[in-house]
């Protein structure tokens, strides 16, 4: 698997395959192959740019990488899942006092520095405008402040590194987040490692945000329980050994709704809440 060794999607791709289950065997910044703790997957560390190629070429099965960079790379590659972080959108951006507010008042000749070269030719091509490219590959940002270019194409997250170098975004060229990519062509055995991978991956993402929740619930407060609780198909409900009429009660709720959750289901009758942390939620 070729995964990003620089920039903004090395922390949240980690973060997953830990989730997931893939340990690194060992993290040195120096290696650019690491076998991990599945005997039949090694990470290859290189630039999120180049993973795109890497895997067309079949070099690795599947990739994690932008969106952007599948895009601007153009390579034959199937994009099999959006994992829905590493957010941004790759945005035009001028100097705050240039009077400029949207791209329309862009005109011919217009000098912009980017290292996305082929998503904007692509984008100022289709509004038949020939603006001038400055191809880069470093910091966007301060181009306009050396005068080597009139605006930006770059991608944006929050904005506060435009404005940092007095720039504002007046148009959004595309979105983009992290996305796990394959070869068109995979045989028997890949497609199988690549299923097998996916279903362990989708649920350590459907777990993200979800916590267990189990209680024991007087019988006669059930109803009035099951009518405050979330569930994703419907709570487990089971008898309990205990002196009178109990039940427990499981059920997957989101996490953010727990400090109101507790509350209400307490009112309502049950005791002995465990909240509990989720690995993985298998549909």
């Amino acid at each position: 698997m070729a995964i990003p060794s620089k920039g903004r999607l090395v922390e949240p791709v980690m973060s997953l395959l830990n989730y997931v289950g893939i340990k690194p065997q060992s993290m040195d910044d120096r290696a650019l192959v690491l076998p991990t703790s599945w005997r039949s997957l090694s990470l290859i560390r290189i630039r999120p740019e180049d993973i795109p190629s890497v895997v067309e070429s079949n070099s690795a099965i599947m990739g994690i990488t932008g969106l952007d960079y599948v895009v601007e790379n153009g390579a034959s590659v199937n994009v099999v899942e959006r994992l829905g972080f590493g957010r941004g959108r790759i945005v035009i951006a001028v100097p705050s006092g240039s009077g400029i507010s949207s791209i329309d008042e862009i005109k011919d000749g217009f000098r912009l520095a980017t290292k996305y070269v082929n998503i904007t030719s692509a984008y100022f091509s289709k509004l038949g405008r020939r603006v001038r490219i400055v191809r880069i590959s470093g910091s966007a940002e301060v181009m306009p402040l050396l005068n080597v270019a009139d605006g930006i194409v770059d991608v944006m997250s929050t904005g506060t590194t435009l404005r940092l170098h007095g720039l504002k975004p007046i148009g959004v060229i595309m979105e983009s987040e992290a996305v796990l990519v394959t070869p068109r062509e995979l045989n028997g055995d890949e497609r199988e490692f690549v299923d097998k991978f996916l279903i362990l991956m989708r649920g350590a993402l459907a777990s993200n945000g979800r916590k267990l929740i189990l209680m024991n619930v007087p019988e006669e407060d059930l109803a009035a329980v099951l009518k405050v609780l979330p569930a994703m198909e419907g709570p487990t409900v089971a008898d309990v050994a205990s002196g009178k009429p109990m039940k427990e009660v499981i059920s997957v709720v989101p996490e953010e709704s727990i400090p109101d959750l507790l509350p209400l289901l307490k009112r309502a009758g049950a005791k002995d809440i465990l909240v509990l942390s989720i690995e993985k939620v298998i549909p």
